[in-house]
């Protein structure tokens, strides 16, 4: 266990590099991720939750756009500079946390010297063990446990694909899939399990697409999947049917791709997507 601290005397060995390896900056950001993260922050995203955020610019940004809320607790695999940002403005607190409250629960940190300075024998950090720190039982014993993670693509069922897109692999599976398992048990049953892309990948293609690309990992099943946000809005799957899915889905869906996936619906379905 490390709790915010460098403790040299524990360490098995010691590898330098003359270049700096604890440098990752995400602060570029596109508009439809801020207009993405402020629709997260203004509705799903409660005072007092217990939040987790991912990798990627959308989590990262979403940070910015928490600035107005209060007691928020962190729990989650990692943590990176927006976070350090939220603690010094009081924003996150952990005091309503069950999981060692008072104190940001992670594995490990990303960022800027920002956050490693932050840590640095900081005991508002506590440092553990991965397969403690997303253990599902652990994560749901906080409050309104509220994660948001992101995709490469969702199918119109819901499959989210989280590590690859097609034969590429861009990342591991990492603790995407805990983290919604965990929301969507939270103690209070008020967790918030949430999914999140823009409508449009790089290629300016559709993220949401009638079927996964061949060869995509399917990393959050459609029955796993709860809230999926893009910058048109928030589609609610959880228990709904694959006709209703579909209609939610192609609503937050980008509006040059709208008619062609309600086509490609049909063809599937048999049926038109309906509420």
């Amino acid at each position: 266990m490390v709790t915010g601290l460098y403790i040299a005397a524990k360490l098995i060995s010691l590898c330098t590099d003359p270049k700096s390896s604890r440098k990752f900056c995400l602060r570029r950001q596109l508009k439809p991720n801020k207009k993405i993260a402020k629709i997260i922050a203004e509705n799903l995203v409660e005072d007092g939750a217990t939040i987790q955020l991912g990798f990627g610019r959308i989590p990262y940004e979403v940070t910015n756009q928490l600035r107005g809320h209060r007691d928020l607790g962190v729990h989650a695999e990692m943590f990176s500079e927006g976070i350090v940002d939220l603690v010094n403005l009081g924003v996150v607190n952990n005091r309503n946390k069950t999981i060692r409250r008072g104190r940001i629960v992670a594995s490990y940190t990303i960022g800027t010297e920002k956050v490693f300075d932050f840590i640095n024998e900081n005991p508002l950090v506590a440092l553990y063990d991965i397969a403690w720190v997303n253990s599902l039982e652990v994560i749901a014993r906080n409050p309104k446990v509220t994660s948001v993670n992101t995709a490469f693509e969702i199918d119109l069922t819901g499959q989210c694909a989280g590590d690859s897109l097609g034969n590429c692999i861009y990342s591991g599976v990492g603790g995407q899939i805990d983290y919604i398992r965990g929301a969507s048990l939270s103690i209070d049953g008020r967790g918030r399990p949430i999914i999140t892309m823009c409508s449009k990948n790089s290629a300016g293609e559709s993220s949401i697409v009638p079927f996964l690309t061949d060869g995509s990992g399917v990393v959050a099943t459609r029955a796993h999947v709860h809230y999926v946000v893009t910058e048109y809005g928030i589609a609610y799957l959880f228990g709904k049917n694959i006709r209703q899915r579909a209609h939610a889905l192609i609503n937050i869906a980008h509006p040059d791709f709208r008619e062609s996936l309600e086509k490609s619906a049909f063809d599937r379905l048999k049926t038109m997507p309906s509420p």
